[in-house]
C-alpha cells in the first residue's frame, strides 16, 4: 500500500536489482564504481564501519541530491511515520523546528508530558540526554526525542530571560495529536488545523457541527487557521477543501508520466453553510495547507489573509521496500497545481490581504525558511496562472455571489505595539467577517 503525503550486501560483494532500469553499459559502470568505493571503505577505512549503515548513508545521499523531501525511511522511522499519520505516537508532545543548529519549540501540545513539564514556545533545546543536538538534522533530533512509552529523556533548555541553561526530565507517553481545535469567536466559527493526519477531516466535521449548533442562525462566517501547519496527507487536504466547496476542481497532480496525472473535484455539500470563509496562512503553512488555501482562493470561496506560504508544491509517495527490508522510500513523484493551473513550488500562495504580525518579521517569529531556501529544491513550474491576483470583489458559494465592498478589505497597518497575547491577523479576519455581515444585512434591509 502506498501513502501519498503531500541492494543486498554480502561482505564486499553487491548485487543491484535493475528492474525498471535500462541496464546499459554505462549503468553497470556506475554501479561498479559504487561497488569499488564501498569495498575500499569496507577494507581500508580507519575504523570498522557497519555495512548496513554505510549502504543506508549512500541511499540517503542519493535521495538528498534529488530534492529536500525525498528520503529513505529506516524500519523504525517508517513505523513512526505510520503511527504519526494516524495521529498517535510515543513521545514528548512538542511541535518543533530547527534554528541555528538546535531544536526550537514552536509550541507544546496541550495535556502532554512537554506541556506538564513547563516547556514554552520559543524554548531552545540544545542537548538530549547530555548529547549536543548540534550536527543533527531535525528528523534525527525528533527521532531521539520519540521512544518507548514510560521511558525518560533529559532535555537541556535555553530560555530567553533565564540566565543559564537548565535541564528538564520528561517521561514519554502516548501522544494523541488532536489536529483540529475550534472555538467560538462571537458569531464566527474559528477552526485551527495543526496538521493533516487521518483524523483531520472527521475532526473538522465534528467541530464545525458543534459550533454551528452553538452559534445557531447567527453564524456569520468561518476562520480556518492554517498558520504553521506543515502539511500531511494529500487525501485529507482534498477532503478539507471539499468541505467548503459545492463543485469545481480542488487540485491536480502531474507526474513524470502523463498517465500519472490526476484531477480531483469537489462534491456537493458545504459545511460552512454558504457563509464567508477566511483562511489564515503564513510562512509555516506548507504542502497540504497550501492545497487548501490555493483551491479555496482560486474558487473564490475564501479570502486568504496573512503572509506568503512556504512554497512546497510537490507530492511525495511512500513506497514500502521489499527484499527483507521493512523500511520505505519517501519519493517525490509529482507536482500539484491549484484549480487555475498555478504551481506554487518554491513560490508559495500569496494572500489576498497581506497582514504581517505587529512589530516583527514573520520569518523571525517562526524560524522557518521558505522552500526556495532549501538545498536542491525543485524549480518552480513555468506555467503561470491566468488569474490576476487582486482583492476579491466577491466570494462564490452555493452558486451565489457574496459581494464585498473594497473598503472592508483595505489593509490596516497593525499598531507598532500590541498586547503580547493579541493575535492581530485573527483580529483582522474577524473584523472583515463582521464588515461583510453588516453589509449583507444593510443590503437585505434596503430591498425589503
Amino acid at each position: 500500500m502506498r501513502n501519498v503525503l503531500i541492494g543486498m550486501v554480502a561482505g564486499a560483494v553487491l548485487a543491484f536489482p535493475l528492474a525498471g532500469l535500462t541496464a546499459n553499459s554505462e549503468t553497470y559502470r556506475q554501479l561498479d564504481l559504487f561497488g569499488d568505493v564501498f569495498e575500499r571503505i569496507h577494507i581500508d577505512y580507519v575504523r570498522e564501519v557497519d555495512d548496513a549503515e554505510l549502504v543506508e548513508a549512500a541511499i540517503n545521499g542519493m535521495l538528498a541530491s534529488l530534492d529536500p523531501h525525498s528520503s529513505y525511511l529506516a524500519p523504525d522511522r517508517f513505523r513512526d511515520m505510520q503511527i504519526e499519520t494516524r495521529g498517535e505516537f510515543g513521545g514528548l508532545g512538542i511541535e518543533v523546528t530547527m534554528e541555528a543548529g538546535v531544536v526550537k519549540v514552536v509550541a507544546p501540545i496541550d495535556e502532554t508530558p512537554a506541556a506538564r513539564a513547563g516547556l514554552k514556545s520559543g524554548d531552545l533545546i540544545t542537548h538530549l540526554d547530555g548529547e549536543a543536538i548540534l550536527g543533527l538534522t531535525l528528523g534525527e533530533a525528533v527521532e531521539k526525542m520519540r521512544g518507548p512509552v514510560k521511558s525518560t529523556i533529559e532535555l537541556t533548555v535555553v530560555r530567553q530571560g533565564v540566565e543559564k541553561p537548565f535541564k528538564v526530565q520528561i517521561t514519554r507517553a502516548i501522544i494523541k495529536v488532536k489536529s483540529v481545535r475550534a472555538r467560538r469567536e462571537g458569531d464566527v466559527a474559528y477552526v485551527r488545523i495543526t496538521a493533516f493526519n487521518e483524523q483531520t477531516f472527521s475532526g473538522l466535521k465534528r467541530e464545525l457541527k458543534n459550533l454551528k449548533k452553538e452559534i445557531g442562525p447567527n453564524l456569520t462566517g468561518v476562520v480556518l487557521d492554517l498558520r504553521n501547519n506543515p502539511g500531511g496527507l494529500l487525501d485529507q487536504a482534498i477532503a478539507v477543501s471539499d468541505a467548503f466547496l459545492d463543485s469545481g476542481e480542488i487540485v491536480s497532480t502531474r507526474g513524470r508520466k502523463s498517465k500519472d496525472s490526476q484531477r480531483r473535484y469537489a462534491r456537493p455539500g458545504d459545511l460552512a453553510s454558504g457563509t464567508p470563509v477566511i483562511v489564515l496562512i503564513n510562512g509555516g503553512s506548507a504542502s497540504a495547507s497550501e492545497i487548501v488555501a490555493g483551491s479555496l482562493q482560486d474558487q473564490r470561496r475564501a479570502i486568504i489573509l496573512g503572509t506568503p506560504s512556504f512554497g512546497k508544491g510537490s507530492v511525495q509517495t511512500i513506497i514500502p521496500l521489499s527484499g527483507g527490508n521493512d523500511g520505505a522510500l519517501r519519493l517525490t513523484t509529482a507536482r500539484y497545481y491549484t484549480p487555475s493551473g498555478r504551481s506554487i513550488q518554491a513560490k508559495g500562495i500569496d494572500p489576498d490581504i497581506l497582514v504581517k504580525l505587529a512589530g516583527e518579521e514573520e520569518e523571525e517569529v517562526i524560524g522557518i525558511p521558505s522552500e526556495r531556501d532549501l538545498r536542491n529544491h525543485l524549480d518552480a513550474d513555468d506555467e503561470e496562472s491566468k488569474i490576476q491576483r487582486e482583492l476579491p470583489a466577491y466570494l462564490s458559494t452555493n452558486n451565489k455571489k457574496i459581494n464585498i465592498p473594497q473598503d472592508i478589505l483595505q489593509l490596516q497597518e497593525p499598531p507598532k505595539e500590541l498586547p503580547e497575547d493579541e493575535d492581530y491577523q485573527l483580529k483582522r479576519a474577524l473584523s472583515i467577517l463582521e464588515g461583510i455581515a453588516n453589509y449583507q444585512q444593510t443590503a437585505a434591509n434596503a430591498t425589503r
